[in-house]
């Protein structure tokens, strides 16, 4: 489901407060090879959708405008070749509809340095994160998810969220001091991040920020678990 539905799914169970809440907004195999765009591993049909309504991938990059696509890329993706990208999609749906994740890359490709690709993050990763966000409207989703689940938090309950981007990171960050300025709890002060030993597990936990806040003021421990994502 939606994190924005929380409320809706709270109340369908009867659930009137949370002792616990957890929030892990990474990413699911299952996710990932659903075939809806989300990877550009494989050449898939541009949809980037969770759902099967609403707009598309598709439908951004063949009708926004170049400086709409530039805005786009840059606070969805901080990609710092978003205008230089930008055009070059504009320019390649001038000769046909982009409609594949690999009509994308391409297109990600041209509009990029030789180098950016030879570093180790694909030139496109934050090309389809920005799309990805902008699709399914992702941060405001998050942003009342947390609302709703601050409201909910019984006392001396908690809420983890794990994040795997700057972008999500700063949302949880700003949401809990907000709610700690406002005297509802205390919120961690620093992000915990897997140590070198869990990186050596698991490497795809080596963007993974993991923030607890917790209600009504009740100090947090001290200490918390090491974050595992798999």
């Amino acid at each position: 489901d939606n994190f924005r539905n929380l409320v809706r799914i709270l109340d369908r169970l009867h659930i009137g407060a949370i002792d616990k809440a957890l929030f892990d907004l990474g990413w699911s195999a299952y996710q990932l090879a659903s075939g809806r765009g989300f990877s550009f591993g494989n050449d898939e049909p541009l949809l980037m959708t969770y759902g099967e309504d609403g707009i598309r991938a598709a439908d951004i990059v063949n009708t926004a405008r170049e400086r709409e696509l530039a805005d786009l890329l840059y606070a969805y993706g901080e990609e710092r070749f978003s205008r230089q990208i930008a055009r070059a999609i504009v320019a390649k749906r001038a000769r046909s509809r982009i409609l594949t994740t690999k009509d994308l890359v391409d297109a990600v490709s041209q509009g990029t340095p030789s180098w950016y690709g030879r570093r180790k993050i694909h030139p496109a990763t934050k090309t389809f994160q920005a799309l990805r966000i902008a699709v399914n409207d992702e941060l405001d989703a998050l942003r009342e998810g947390l609302a709703t689940a601050i409201a909910r938090l019984a006392p001396r309950g908690r809420i983890a969220v794990i994040t795997f981007h700057s972008i999500e990171d700063r949302i949880v960050k700003s949401a809990f001091r907000e709610a700690s300025y406002a005297g509802h709890g205390l919120a961690s002060k620093k992000p915990v991040t897997a140590g070198e030993a869990e990186l050596l597990r698991n490497r795809r936990a080596r963007s993974a920020k993991l923030r607890v806040f917790e209600k009504n003021g009740t100090r947090l421990a001290s200490s918390v678990p090491a974050i595992t994502y798999v």
